[in-house]
């Protein structure tokens, strides 16, 4: 398609030239889809050329069109609409494409000339509760991004952040400590990273009320809050830890292990994995180390209470705090260790964090702080924002136990999945283990598909009902597609039709087959935009046309009753690489494709 494009371009170069005598570079020839109620398959937008010319867009368009089917085969006709020209593009040259997609291998690497050494941050959780329907687009958003900046060729390392220490930390093992009485996932017949997150929210709610209670007794709200005694044997907890109390160390050890086991059962049902884990207890003492190098060459400062802290007003933001009056450290003093043994792992040339926008000013003072350093890759840091989840009932919080929770959404889309499965009776010829798998490869695909086709950086609601529908812009409308092309195939090779046709013999092509060979044809151009703007809602985007294209050529063209051998064959062809083209999209979502529903 890029060739056909490009091929394009110079013809309409040397149109201007003939008939204007007007020089035009092709990097000024910008050429965009024909809008459907036209004719068409390309338009150039002839108003930036009226100052050169010295004539009206439609005069212009009128020429160029003119000199184009007289000259040049690729174009078989035109029209001008005010200043669009909109050109139709010979079929013969829409079977060259075809012809070009079929030789290309399916996962082919796409030339960017992009970064080739990536290492994509996300998941990143605490270790204080489990993964919520937040974690779900963050973990979608990174692993998708990573397999389409593999898809470039570039080498990538998908790298997960545990937040296995600090304050937070501390709450759910003190409040195990005061009300655990020895409990375990096992006698507790749940989940670890419930059970840490059942403590987190039940040292909230004893603090709430020691809070009231001081509140009562006439205590100002601001000096309530950070006298409570549970908030204050909280901190003595973290202090404890970072000294290397024994008792507090091995019961912080217990937790988390119980933790990783729930995280690990949750990644692996939602199809994400990871290269390589850090954990902030493993980088905090390097940050630390930072810290001081800082105070050392004077771009940090301290505070009369010995609190580390950086002006950054210069930069246009603020005086961030590095380091705590006691010398715990705060997010922002691991996060410069990280990021200094993510650079000595990997030598990165782009670190990309997928971190949610209300960290926006976060990220920014973490760039900041490392460019005051003279930390080399600095400049390197790519922070790639999301907006957040909504529900119909409002925004999440995990301290009070609204979150909804990721395993149990799971298993929700997946029991919407199959309902909506069940009454389209779309499961012929399945046994129960295929069954099971079919509605979690859909509930799962429904979740996915619904949670990244919207763009990275726009908040969004979430409706499981709506993400499960087997019709319209859904992941199961774009997977039932791919099976529906999946059943062609197989029906095909009984025949013994070849997907291999030789389509020299063809002459025209119908509208719905040439729609489909365009929309084929933009593969690597729309894995080059995401990967540039790192957005996979342009996959998903991609996934959808194609699979909406195919079934308007399906209803259009019947396969299999058509008395032209030859063109049955193209038909055939045409399909596997509408196959090809949603599983390699999807893939690149981290979305399965049913080859039978």
């Amino acid at each position: 398609m890029q060739q056909l494009q490009q091929t394009l371009k110079a013809a309409l170069g040397a149109a201007i030239k003939n008939v204007f005598d007007v020089e035009v570079a092709s990097p000024q020839l910008a050429l965009q889809p024909t809008r459907k109620e036209f004719a068409g398959q390309f338009t150039l937008v002839t108003f930036p050329f009226t100052k050169a010319i010295g004539k009206g867009p439609e005069q212009i368009g009128q020429g160029i069109g003119d000199w184009l089917v007289a000259n040049e085969p690729l174009v078989s006709g035109y029209n001008v609409v005010k200043g669009f020209l909109n050109l139709e593009i010979a079929d013969a040259a829409w079977l060259d494409v075809f012809e070009q997609l079929r030789q290309t291998p399916a996962g082919a690497p796409v030339e960017t000339g992009g970064p080739q050494n990536v290492v994509v941050e996300y998941s990143s959780p605490n270790t204080n509760k489990p993964l919520h329907l937040g974690h779900l687009r963050n973990n979608f958003l990174g692993y998708s991004v990573a397999e389409i900046l593999q898809a470039t060729g570039a080498t990538v390392t998908k790298a997960n952040l545990v937040n296995d220490r600090g304050i937070h930390i501390c709450k759910s093992m003190l409040a195990y400590q005061q009300y655990g009485n020895g409990e375990t996932p096992q006698s507790a017949g749940i989940k670890g990273d419930h059970l840490a997150g059942k403590y987190y929210v039940l040292f909230e709610k004893h603090y709430r009320e020691q809070v009231k209670q001081l509140e009562a007794e006439g205590v100002a709200a601001e000096v309530a809050k950070r006298q409570a005694p549970m908030m204050l044997e909280a901190q003595d907890m973290l202090r404890a830890w970072e000294a290397g109390d024994e008792e507090v160390v091995a019961l912080w050890k217990q937790m988390n292990g119980w933790v990783y086991e729930g995280f690990d059962a949750t990644y692996q049902n939602i199809g994400v994995d990871f290269d390589k884990y850090y954990y902030e207890s493993g980088t905090y003492l390097l940050g630390k180390e930072r810290v001081e190098e800082g105070l050392q060459k004077g771009v940090f400062f301290k505070k009369d209470d010995g609190s580390v802290w950086v002006d950054l007003k210069e930069e246009g933001l603020d005086e961030k705090l590095l380091l705590r009056a006691d010398g715990t450290s705060v997010y922002i003093t691991q996060d410069l260790g990280t990021a200094e043994l993510k650079f000595q792992d990997f030598h990165y040339d782009l670190s990309v964090y997928v971190i949610a926008d209300e960290q926006n000013y976060h990220m920014q003072v973490l760039k900041a702080v490392l460019k005051k350093l003279g930390k080399p890759y600095a400049d390197a840091i790519y922070h790639l924002s999301y907006g957040m989840v909504d529900l119909p009932s409002g925004k999440m919080k995990s301290r009070e136990g609204t979150v909804v929770d990721a395993d149990e959404l799971v298993r929700e889309v997946v029991e919407a999945a199959k309902e909506a499965t069940l009454k389209k009776g779309k499961t012929e010829g399945l046994n129960e283990e295929e069954l099971a798998q079919l509605y979690h490869t859909l509930g799962l695909g429904a979740l996915k598909y619904y949670l990244l086709k919207v763009d990275p950086k726009k908040r969004m609601l979430f409706n499981p009902e709506e993400s499960v529908q087997l019709e319209g812009d859904t992941g199961p409308f774009i997977q039932y597609s791919h099976a529906r092309i999946a059943a062609i195939l197989r029906k095909a090779g009984e025949m013994s039709i070849p997907t291999n046709a030789n389509t020299s013999s063809i002459t025209t092509l119908p509208a719905s087959a040439r729609e489909m060979v365009q929309e084929l044809g933009r593969y690597q151009s729309v894995v080059q935009e995401a990967a540039r703007t790192f957005s996979p809602a342009v996959v998903g985007q991609f996934a959808y046309d194609i699979a909406r294209a195919y079934n308007r050529f399906y209803t259009e063209v019947k396969i299999f009753t058509e008395p032209n051998e030859t063109y049955r064959a193209f038909y055939v062809a045409l399909s596997a690489e509408a196959g090809k083209a949603i599983k390699a999209s999807m893939g690149l979502l981290g979305i399965q494709v049913p080859e039978r529903m």
